[in-house]
């Protein structure tokens, strides 16, 4: 330690000379609950004890290394800037300007075909389905069934929350949730369906929303004990606006890990969202109860954010598909981190058509955003067109393979790597080995970011003691983000500017990066050891009462997610099958800057044609039919 290094300019690395070094995440902080996790946060609060331990965790996973003892020669880029990118073929765009309701119904006039009657009087032993939004539609307008009909809906809806509320331990899948506003929100549906004019396809769908994004007359929490009390809540998030323009039944605020700072969604506070295909395992986080309420059959989508993975891991874990977006295609304003560099609000939904829908109705930059970034117009695909088919033909999909193989269980590289040879044999998609450099200063970069700007956000309203309300493995993140200097921000936006190039001269080659969503897992066996698994962890019961630090157990989960949220580039995971367990596997695709359209085609593709049959989960409700 101490020895100068200089790197390169990013311009003059031979990537043919580029070895994957597999990385060994070294725990931020070692696996603890319970009395120890209570006694460490003591320690690495107190007044120089502190700082010691902290810098002692950055030395070992050589972050002073990466960042203070060495040359970065490229600039810094303070938030991600895209070069201009070329248009995708067999697409509709979609003006941002426009109503959300007519941006819906442009993006369902290029769905698929699909006829709703089919499946609504199918076989009862078919295969295991979920509901599309438009199965919803077609029951409404023939009248099968209204989004107030009590015995239908509400009573179920209503039924199915306190059931989580009440378990004990309790695991709540909305932390805010008012059964009058429901009811209200309801009529209102119905009736204008009894008059012939629903708003959109999404009228009377119900959809939740992450406990960070506004949603009048709830409270934003961010899912802690206190932050409704500094900051109040007046009307909707511009995304949450939009989506009640369409029409949507806006249920509640769904749980999360604390002010997302954790991939697990352990949540002390008000208790801890289970995975409906396992109860006593993890939904991943931080949009716990989003991935949750959606894979339970209880909502056709939700909304979540995503600042490290936190839309597209639980919904991996939870086996639904979850968007996040280019960063700026979505206003963040009504957000807890609207003012980040790497979160996003996106849509959690069970299909990739339905995701489309809500990305529809919720996309559109802010205004200083649609100034700095000068975004493209959004689009969709155009599935009905000859030329949609010939798009898939012609993709170039890039694996960096010894990347893509490093998790701890083949099953996961296992079906992703099946998937990639269906798609060859079906769609004539061309699989392009590729190289990533400095993957290493990548997930460095991204967490002195994200650290950084969660600590600036959140430092004008921890005093008084609201900081010690905190959770214990909040209070763990926050002090070691308290470690990172202003230098070593910097020196990460230098790091984002290299990587950022690294990436542009990759996409030259390919069109989309493909990669398992997520990897080399921890979890925790006889409720104290560290652990290793591969999809969603086991809860130790222990962490219930008091949490469990995860910051190691976020670096495994995250391993193939931050890219896209250091460089803002657009990631989609889809299901594409379960391990030996039963757990749900999904596959990344991350495209380039302002393509959303590319990925989730590819998506769409995989869902229809080469993902396993979907498997009920174990907590799954059925709330259209009730059976």
């Amino acid at each position: 330690m101490g020895n100068k290094r200089v790197m390169l300019p990013a311009s003059e690395v031979d990537l043919t000379a580029v070895k994957y070094i597999p990385e060994n995440i070294q725990g931020f902080a070692p696996h603890l609950t319970g009395f120890w996790l209570k006694l460490f946060v003591k320690f690495v609060e107190a007044p120089g004890v502190g700082s010691l331990i902290m810098n002692h965790l950055k030395n070992e996973n050589k972050i002073e290394e990466k960042l203070k003892y060495t040359v970065i020669p490229e600039g810094p880029m303070f938030k991600p800037e895209f070069p201009p990118q070329e248009p995708e073929p067999a697409v509709v765009s979609l003006e941002e300007d426009v109503r959300p309701e007519d941006r819906v119904g442009l993006a369902l006039k290029y769905l698929p075909e699909y006829d709703p009657a089919s499946n609504w009087s199918g076989d009862s032993s078919a295969p295991f389905r979920y509901w599309k939004i438009r199965d919803y539609a077609y029951a409404y307008r023939s009248k099968f069934t209204t989004p107030s009909m009590e015995r239908h809906f509400y009573e179920r809806f209503i039924s199915a929350i306190e059931e989580f509320n009440s378990k004990n331990p309790a695991a709540p899948l909305l932390i805010s949730f008012d059964p009058d506003e429901l009811r209200k929100q309801a009529a209102a549906s119905t009736q204008r369906f009894e008059q012939g004019n629903p708003l959109s396809i999404l009228d009377g769908t119900f959809m939740a929303i992450k406990d960070d994004i506004d949603c009048y007359p709830h409270p934003s929490k961010g899912a802690t004990t206190w932050m409704h009390e500094v900051r109040e809540v007046t009307k909707d998030a511009v995304s949450v606006s939009r989506l009640r323009s369409c029409g949507t039944i806006l249920v509640g605020k769904a749980n999360m890990h604390e002010l997302g700072l954790g991939t697990t969604g352990n949540n002390a506070n008000y208790g801890t969202t289970r995975n409906p295909h396992d109860p006593e395992r993890y939904t991943g986080g931080s949009s716990s109860g989003p991935a949750a309420i959606v894979a339970s059959g209880l909502c056709s989508a939700a909304l979540g954010t995503d600042g490290g993975g936190s839309v597209r891991i639980p919904s991996s874990l939870c086996g639904v598909v979850g968007l996040k977006s280019t960063y700026g295609r979505t206003d963040m304003t009504g957000s807890l981190c609207d003012d980040g560099t790497v979160e996003i609000i996106g849509p959690i939904a069970t299909t990739v058509e339905d995701t489309i829908l809500v990305y529809a109705a919720i996309l559109g930059p802010s205004p200083a955003d649609r100034i700095s970034l000068r975004p493209s117009l959004p689009c969709v695909p155009n599935f009905p067109s000859r030329e949609s088919s010939r798009s898939l033909e012609s993709l170039r999909l890039g694996k960096y393979t010894e990347w893509f193989n490093d998790v701890f269980s083949t099953d996961i590289s296992d079906k992703c790597e099946n998937v990639l040879s269906q798609l060859s044999e079906k769609h004539g998609c061309k699989t392009v080995e590729i190289v990533i450099p400095e993957l290493h200063e990548m997930r460095i970069a991204h967490i002195v970011s994200i650290g950084s700007e969660s600590l600036c956000s959140l430092n004008p309203d921890c005093g008084d003691g609201r900081g010690a309300r905190l959770t214990y493995d909040t209070r763990t993140n926050l002090a070691f983000f308290r470690s990172f200097t202003a230098a070593d921000y910097v020196a990460a936006q230098r790091l984002r500017r290299r990587l950022m190039y690294f990436h542009m001269e990759i996409f030259k080659k390919v069109d989309i990066i493909v990669t398992p969503t997520t990897g080399n897992i921890p979890i925790t066996i006889s409720d104290t050891s560290f652990f290793f698994s591969m999809t969603a962890p086991r809860i130790p019961p222990s962490a219930l009462k008091v949490g469990e630090t995860d910051l190691q157990v976020s670096g495994n989960l995250m391993r193939f997610i931050i890219t896209a949220n250091l460089l803002g580039l657009p990631a989609v995971t889809v299901p594409v099958g379960y391990d030996k367990q039963g757990l749900p596997i999904g596959m990344q695709l991350i495209g380039r800057p302002w393509c959303e359209a590319s990925i989730l085609r590819l998506a769409a593709a995989i869902e229809e044609t080469c993902a396993e049959p979907k498997k009920k989960p174990l907590q799954y409700y059925d709330i259209l039919k009730g059976n």
